[in-house]
């Protein structure tokens, strides 16, 4: 199988819609490709949608991967960090390969590059919510007043840029929530989003770089640790089948 370039300034974003994936035979072969434990975890998953949900996901990074290393699908083995975060297994020999996952209702992406932190985030516009309750809780105190001088579509929308990139720094920091969502603050006044910190994070706004996207109706967002300009590659994929020009 051809190894596809993965250069040094691009990051790969690749997206599936997990619904319309149902041929029996396919998620056969997906099943196929996992781990004992990567299946038992999806049995233990509820309802159905979720099941499915995961075992595209697990298609999804297995069949990213291959692309960009001399390694078939099943092969790939996967550590994962005091919070959580999952990342390849050394033992495969591939050092230089990051990646991260995201999933929401109806789309699953996934985001890889070489020797640099990685995070993405995907959203649901069209979920309602509390969007100033949530802000004031999780936001800081700029963001939640931003968010609060907006109204209508405008307020879902900022808030839904705002969730997105707080999402996708603290999942390429591999830290989760054990970072204080509040405790950093974006400014979207730019022609791409900043970063700036307060304690007890400290980081260097000037070491990453954040873009945001749409894919119909979802707000995604990434976030790459990189003080060099690095670009994001989109593209849908069928994980086991070759992606259409």
């Amino acid at each position: 199988m051809a190894i596809d370039a993965l250069p040094q300034g691009e990051a790969h974003l690749w997206y599936v819609y997990p619904e319309p994936l149902q041929d029996a035979a396919l998620l056969t072969a997906y099943d196929a490709l996992l781990t004992p434990e990567e299946r038992a975890r999806g049995a233990r998953f509820v309802p159905a949608e979720a099941r499915h949900r995961h075992l595209i996901t697990r298609a999804l990074v297995r069949c990213t991967l291959s692309r960009y290393a001399d390694i078939a699908p099943e092969a790939w083995r996967f550590v994962e960090n005091a919070w959580g975060r999952p990342a390849i297994d050394p033992a495969c020999g591939t050092p230089s390969l990051r990646f991260n996952l995201s999933h929401t209702d109806g789309l699953i992406a996934c985001l890889v590059a070489r020797d640099i932190d990685v995070g993405i985030d995907v959203e649901d516009t069209g979920r309602r919510a509390d969007y100033l309750g949530v802000g004031r809780r999780f936001f800081s105190h700029e963001e939640a007043a931003a968010l609060e001088a907006t109204t209508g579509d405008a307020r879902a929308e900022r808030f839904y840029q705002l969730w997105t990139l707080k999402e996708s720094y603290i999942k390429a920091r591999g830290m989760g929530l054990a970072l204080p969502l509040a405790a950093f603050t974006f400014d979207l006044r730019g022609e791409r989003p900043t970063i700036a910190f307060e304690p007890p994070i400290e980081d260097d706004p000037a070491a990453w770089q954040f873009s945001q996207l749409r894919i119909g109706c979802y707000a995604v967002a990434t976030a790459v640790r990189s003080a060099a300009a690095v670009s994001i590659r989109i593209q849908e994929a069928v994980p086991l089948r070759q992606p259409s020009s």
